[in-house]
């Protein structure tokens, strides 16, 4: 059965950051290995400290991550996760084109310059499909709602935010 979203409360706080390389159209991504998703692509995150706002999260994780410093991301989306194991998570999704350093391998991932025409959706969570290639290549903002049974989608909203 979905999720009722009108009284939903999130277990916890995240964050995905993705860096986009403009000049050669490529978009800096994970191989995660360890914790939830491990062995997916994704972009760099993960939870809030407590205290922390959303951006700094995003900041703290990818460097600690990647060894990369994003500057001035920009929220993009949010994704709202409910599992049927009980955790409920909300994400906040981040683009950054400006970064300093350079992507290295640490114990959590393993960095892929990825082209923005070749995103490996196959080998990412199944909403990726759903919001992630329009929000790099368009910048739009949205909203994505979806329930999960470990990796499997079992429902999805998605909602677009018009471009002024």
């Amino acid at each position: 059965m979905p999720t009722d979203w009108n009284h939903w409360q999130p277990s916890l706080r995240a964050t995905l950051l993705f860096i986009i390389d403009e000049a050669h159209q490529k978009v800096l991504l994970i191989r995660k290995k360890r914790g939830l998703g491990a062995g997916k692509i994704n972009g760099p995150g993960g939870k809030l400290d407590p205290g922390e706002s959303s951006e700094e999260c995003a900041v703290r994780e990818t460097q600690e991550e990647l060894h990369v410093t994003a500057q001035n991301p920009v929220k993009h989306g949010e994704l709202w996760f409910q599992f049927t194991d009980g955790l409920g998570m909300i994400v906040d999704v981040f683009l950054a084109t400006q970064w300093e350093g350079t992507p290295t391998e640490t114990p959590e991932a393993i960095p892929l310059w990825t082209s923005l025409d070749a995103i490996p959706l196959r080998e990412m969570w199944a909403d990726d499909s759903v919001w992630l290639e329009r929000t790099l290549k368009q910048r739009h903002h949205f909203t994505g709602k979806f329930d999960f049974d470990n990796d499997t989608m079992l429902s999805m909203q998605i909602e677009w935010e018009e471009k002024a």
